[in-house]
């Protein structure tokens, strides 16, 4: 019997959606339970650390975005075959997550002074030091971002894609042409296709 998921996440994209990716990847159907942000206080308490997202799976509780994403992956055979595949998938997802986390910080900046200093820093000094690595990474691995092949860490990037592209307002790939064929591939394979096709629309 296939296992019942519960995904529990804000009304947004942000740090579910390369579960979301993977879910759907694997075909495993999951409830896809949204909190506003007034709606969060109250069920904060009912989370191993006051946290989102928590996926649960037949009653087992689990959080941390990229810890899930890892257990996704193995389930799903989109882990490595060895130890050191493994570890360059882990290398790639951090740095993506390094990343992500720049663009966060000016995204959620709420003094409008800092928050223009952060973006200048941000656009011309952090997303092409990253971007140009990862695209020449991605050649280097035959489309891929590690172990030659395709990985979870694929489809972590692909989803992610989403949420860096909202919080740039524009598509951090469209300079980088080996992340954006990469990005185009995964979601183009049917099971993730058919999600995007009817998951809510939100901007992040």
């Amino acid at each position: 019997m296939a296992p019942k998921c519960k995904l529990s996440y804000f009304a947004l994209m942000g740090l579910s959606e390369p579960i979301r990716f993977l879910l759907s990847y694997g075909k495993m159907d999951f409830e896809d339970i949204r909190y506003e942000f007034e709606q969060w206080p109250p069920v904060k308490t009912s989370t191993p650390y006051g946290k989102l997202p928590v996926l649960e799976i037949d009653g087992k509780k689990m959080h941390q975005s990229t810890a899930i994403c890892r257990y996704l992956g193995k389930k799903l055979g989109l882990a490595g075959e060895n130890d050191w595949e493994s570890a360059e998938i882990d290398m790639a997802v951090d740095t993506i997550t390094d990343l992500r986390l720049k663009l966060s910080d000016y995204y959620w900046e709420p003094d409008e002074a800092i928050k223009q200093k952060k973006k200048e820093t941000v656009f011309k000094e952090t997303l092409p030091f990253y971007l140009e690595r990862l695209n020449e990474q991605v050649k280097e691995n035959g489309g891929y971002l590690a172990a030659g092949k395709m990985t979870w860490g694929d489809i972590f990037f692909a989803a992610l894609c989403d949420y860096m592209n909202g919080v740039a307002q524009f598509d951090i790939t469209k300079d980088y042409p080996n992340l954006a064929s990469l990005k185009k591939k995964i979601r183009e394979l049917p099971a993730i296709k058919e999600w995007i096709s009817k998951r809510p629309v939100t901007n992040i």
